[in-house]
């Protein structure tokens, strides 16, 4: 064999493994930037990270653009799929695994927090969390809860869920409500100020109107409590 039909052998057996890793870097630069895009909004910040392709795979060069996606029914994680297809007759269909981190702003919630309470400005704080790793939803702001109560329990530091959102608030803090006192079957009314607020069956502390005192009742309507025992 002669010098020269030796080094454009060598030079082949060079070429043959960039020309098999351009696809596959095309198809990992692919899936990165279709997720950034699926999912950066205002406020977001995305962080896509596509994982190393098996090196024994082999593909023809992709002469058309690519296209992705994800299966049907794929819901946002940490760890996405996306299927990455060359469009053309010879093409060719990869599946990229991809880490996925997805930045936003949620409410947290700074102090413990009861079943039946209302939700104010000062028992949330906004901080940046990856949202692929909140697998029961978040809030991100105040008017998505304005005059709800919460349906459990929270822990300070706990994300603010759409689960843990109950109905609407029946009665807030600073309403004027009907203070309705029961004793042997007879009924008295008077105007009083809520302490707090809540949704019906929710506990609170309203102060008697006439009488200044303090007394502990349940919420049973919009505006209307019932004193406790």
């Amino acid at each position: 064999m002669t010098i020269r039909p030796l080094f454009a052998l060598v030079l082949c057996a060079l070429t043959l493994p960039a020309i098999a890793a351009e696809p596959a870097q095309a198809a990992r630069a692919k899936a990165e930037q279709w997720l950034h895009d699926q999912y950066a909004s205002t406020g977001s910040r995305v962080v896509a990270q596509a994982a190393a392709l098996d090196p024994r795979l082999t593909f023809a060069p992709c002469t058309a653009s690519l296209s992705a996606g994800l299966q049907e029914g794929t819901h946002l994680g940490p760890r996405m799929s996306v299927v990455v297809r060359c469009p053309q007759a010879d093409g060719w269909t990869l599946r990229v695994p991809v880490q996925l981190q997805v930045f936003r702003q949620v409410l947290v919630v700074t102090r413990p927090l009861q079943r039946g309470d209302g939700i104010h400005s000062d028992d949330v704080r906004s901080e940046e969390r990856d949202v692929t790793r909140l697998g029961y939803g978040y809030v991100g702001e105040m008017g998505e809860v304005e005059g709800r109560t919460l349906s459990r329990a929270l822990a300070a530091g706990s994300v603010l869920t759409p689960g843990a959102l109950g109905g609407r608030s029946a009665v807030r803090a600073g309403d004027q409500v009907q203070l309705v006192s029961r004793l042997d079957g007879i009924e008295v009314r008077a105007s009083g100020v809520a302490l707090g607020g809540g949704d019906s069956g929710s506990r609170l502390r309203v102060r008697n109107g006439s009488s200044g005192k303090v007394v502990d009742a349940m919420v049973t309507a919009p505006g209307v409590v019932l004193a406790l025992p």
